[in-house]
């Protein structure tokens, strides 16, 4: 499935900002599951590429000069192999072992994985961990914000698709499973609609396999992955700090079509 998709992100100021750093991992890399046919961004200047610890492309942008709005686009063309199930990992999951404050386990998390799980860590046990946390944590926007923990969401008993998959990072690495957060975008079913989206990937039989708990899926048949982290603040495709500025708003849009 070839996918043609621009996503545009605008933020606007009460005052102008005076310097400002933003984090952007908007650029996906390819794949098994994924080929990057042509891919580019349009920012207020020219930025280099690097790669951060977790394998992700990043680019730095850096506005020293006064400015009352930014403006981001991300565009390009991607083939999905929606047959593929699983990617092999270029580094060790091990650091996906590692807790974060958003994806810390408490007792009630931990007896949760148990009672979902049991003894077993293989696929079947992680979808049925899957499907029980999308039982106990209906959908529902506007119940947390990118500050919730996955113990208060799940304790909450509602969330979105961040809470849905800290609250697995928490589950599985409780098991002992290494775990990821992945951030990117959904195509949902009409194949007209393009969503910014999140899921988790567990390392399973030598290799990663998805987990998107918001929709009850385990093969990613129509998603497109941006970047990896522990949590959401690692793999979030935009992030940044600003001097003055007041009052932030932002909006941002999707367009996807199929080629």
């Amino acid at each position: 499935m070839k996918l043609s998709i621009r996503h545009d992100t605008t933020y606007s100021y009460a005052s102008d900002v005076s310097n400002s750093i933003q984090l952007l991992r908007l650029t996906p890399r390819s794949s098994e599951r994924q080929r990057i046919l042509d891919w580019q961004l349009e920012l207020p200047r020219k930025v280099n590429s690097q790669i951060d610890p977790y394998g992700n492309i990043l680019h730095v942008l850096t506005l020293d000069k006064p400015h009352g709005h930014l403006a981001l686009t991300a565009s390009g063309q991607v083939e999905i192999d929606s047959e593929c199930e699983q990617e092999a990992g270029e580094q060790s999951p091990l650091p996906f072992l590692r807790t974060s404050h958003l994806t810390q386990a408490d007792d009630t998390l931990k007896a949760f994985a148990i009672e979902h799980c049991g003894e077993h860590r293989d696929r079947a046990a992680l979808t049925a961990l899957m499907q029980g946390l999308a039982d106990q944590m209906p959908y529902s926007p506007g119940t947390t914000s990118v500050v919730t923990t996955a113990i208060e969401a799940f304790n909450g008993g509602a969330g979105v698709c961040q809470d849905h998959t800290h609250a697995f990072l928490a589950c599985a690495r409780s098991l002992g499973v290494p775990a990821r957060y992945v951030s990117g975008y959904l195509c949902t079913e009409d194949e007209t609609h393009l969503a910014s989206h999140a899921w988790a990937e567990a390392w399973i039989d030598d290799a990663w396999y998805s987990f998107d708990v918001t929709n009850r899926i385990t093969r990613p048949e129509r998603h497109l992955k941006l970047a990896v982290g522990l949590d959401y603040l690692d793999a979030c495709p935009v992030r940044g700090v600003r001097r003055g500025g007041g009052t932030e708003s932002m909006q941002a849009s999707v367009h996807v079509h199929r080629q």
